[in-house]
């Protein structure tokens, strides 16, 4: 299902909430989302499932620099993922809560916030929900968000905004390979 543009757009007020902050159950680590994300998933795979111990992940994707630790330090613990390059995903190291994840394609420019973590995560609903073919039965999504059953490209959702920015990252990424 697609949406036309102005229908995937963010409120204004959504767009004026910036920056954000969140962090760790016990309030160790605390951070700041300085802008508003790439685009928002929420991934219903069942990598994601595991990982969370329910039924979706909520996933703000945006650029590292952009996200700032105010306070604590993080563990980033390696694990692998279903695309085969893993993910480093950041923890608090005393109450273990996931605050980001770094994946492998992405390298270190690029963080997918958990959503949940932030003080409030209202001004990031979901921009789509993908994987849903491996999505909890018992789950109903809202309607007015795109659902794809895998992955999706990024041209037929992404705001024209968010596909500069990625250009911006990808030539990060590019220079900081060996």
């Amino acid at each position: 299902m697609r949406f036309p543009l102005h229908a995937r757009s963010r409120p204004r007020e959504i767009m004026s909430a910036f920056p954000l902050s969140g962090g760790c159950t016990c309030r160790h680590v605390r951070y700041e989302m300085k802008t508003k994300p790439l685009f928002v998933h929420s991934c219903h795979c069942t990598w994601c499932q595991r990982e969370t111990g329910t039924a979706f992940v909520m996933n703000a994707m945006i650029e590292a620099d952009r996200v700032v630790l105010t306070s604590g330090e993080v563990d980033v613990v390696d694990t692998p993922s279903n695309s085969g390059k893993g993910q480093k995903i950041s923890r608090c190291p005393k109450c273990r809560i996931a605050v980001w994840s770094n994946y492998g394609g992405g390298g270190d420019v690029v963080r997918f916030v958990r959503v949940g973590t932030l003080d409030d995560p209202t001004p990031c609903p979901p921009d789509i929900h993908i994987f849903t073919s491996t999505k909890q039965p018992w789950l109903t999504l809202p309607p007015g968000t795109p659902v794809v059953p895998e992955f999706y490209d990024r041209k037929a959702y992404w705001p024209a905004e968010s596909l500069a920015r990625r250009e911006e990252l990808l030539k990060l990424i590019d220079r900081a390979r060996p």
